[in-house]
């Protein structure tokens, strides 16, 4: 747990990536599923000050006592290609530490075919690169550190995220939350974001990672949002 506080890095994903079992305690508990949809989609609507009240918001909630954690294989992942590289059981192990299934991310401009090829047989191609830039987001990492797990040289090429990491850190802070309290943590996400209510037409925000400080540096090592 010193290591990964260190390197900043959730306890559960640094004992996935050096090949260990995540403790029951860890992981998320048994959540409807589709209320974690919902709680990844209106976060989204949040910009980078609503997102700060909301994460303070999630940490004021109770921490629920024991349960029983999602072990299963996160839905709609498919089954992994027998030639798939370690990578893809990586990023399976990442949403499966935040409780997501394929269509519990939010919409991060890729198709679920092509999140669904990374997660059952990655391959380092043209495709890789803008992938998991638009992956990183979502889980809360940073895309170096997404792409040094993922062994793809780091290089000035564009990215183009439409979540910044902040987003990942809601719902590496949602963790714990219940089904009951991802509700609650709803509708203090539309309280904060003054989303409105669009019935059953509902617009995907566009992210707000070009106005992310960690996106507009002028470090060649990290690309800007738009080049």
């Amino acid at each position: 747990m010193e290591l990964a506080g260190t390197l900043d890095m959730l306890t559960s994903d640094l004992l996935m990536i050096a090949g260990h079992p995540v403790p029951a305690e860890l992981l998320p508990p048994e959540r409807d599923r589709q209320v974690v949809r919902e709680f990844a989609y209106r976060v989204t609507f949040c910009d980078h000050s609503q997102m700060a009240a909301l994460k303070a918001f999630i940490h004021t909630l109770p921490t629920a006592g024991p349960h029983t954690a999602t072990l299963a294989e996160p839905l709609g992942m498919g089954d992994l290609h027998p030639d798939a590289g370690r990578f893809s059981t990586i990023l399976r192990g990442l949403l499966r530490n935040r409780g997501f299934g394929l269509r519990e991310l939010p919409f991060v401009v890729l198709s679920l075919s092509t999140i669904r090829g990374r997660l059952t047989r990655d391959r380092h191609d043209e495709h890789r690169w803008p992938t998991l830039s638009k992956l990183a987001g979502p889980l809360g990492w940073r895309f170096q550190d997404l792409i040094a797990v993922a062994d793809e040289p780091l290089t000035d090429r564009p990215r183009w995220e439409m979540h910044c990491h902040h987003v990942g850190r809601i719902y590496i802070a949602a963790i714990p939350l219940t089904t009951e309290q991802l509700v609650k943590a709803i509708k203090e996400a539309d309280r904060l974001s003054g989303r409105p209510d669009q019935g059953a037409w509902r617009p995907v925000s566009e992210g707000f990672a070009a106005e992310c400080p960690d996106l507009t540096s002028p470090d060649p090592l990290q690309p800007r949002f738009f080049r």
